[in-house]
């Protein structure tokens, strides 16, 4: 049965939503559980867990299992930004061009990109806030740029040692 929570996170409320034990949706916006039943026990336990440890600075790899609705294209698309570290970003350019290779295509739309990358249901656990235009602007973030920038911040504070300057760079460029 579909049901939700929330989460009180340093930057808004976020809305969970899981489904036979997955989760299949956080989201800033309540829409995403529009309808469905509040969940009453402690289904949500081990993703909110995770999100404590991830505001805390507490970067990891996600140990629940997830089920995001969407297209097989869009599946490729989200694996991918699954692959990306905390700490670093990667363009629309990139991904078109990982995809076209998984693809078997000679080259990748960054629109068809960014379109999958916006429809990721599942924020900051599949970390499209990580995707970044050409030259390193902020931009195409469902939730506004404030909140990706804020992400990049975060996860830029705590990996600073693990790579080079590109978060703290694409910061100062972007204001």
């Amino acid at each position: 049965m579909l049901q939700y929570d929330t989460y009180e996170s340093p930057i808004g409320t976020l809305w969970l939503t899981e489904e036979d034990g997955m989760l299949t949706g956080i989201s800033f916006s309540a829409g995403c559980a529009a309808d469905i039943p509040r969940a009453q026990g402690k289904e949500f336990a081990p993703v909110k867990q995770w999100l404590d440890d991830y505001f805390r600075s507490k970067h990891r790899d996600p140990a629940f299992p997830m089920k995001p609705r969407g297209t097989a294209f869009q599946y490729i698309i989200w694996d991918l930004l699954l692959k990306i570290p905390c700490g670093h970003t990667r363009t629309y350019g990139d991904l078109a061009k990982e995809a076209a290779v998984i693809l078997g295509k000679e080259k990748m739309s960054a629109q068809a990109v960014g379109q999958a990358v916006g429809r990721n249901p599942i924020a900051i656990v599949i970390p499209c806030h990580r995707v970044i235009g050409a030259g390193g602007k902020l931009t195409g973030y469902a939730y506004g740029t404030d909140r990706k920038k804020w992400l990049l911040q975060h996860e830029g504070k705590q990996e600073e040692q693990k790579c080079d300057t590109q978060i703290s760079d694409i910061l100062k460029q972007n204001g």
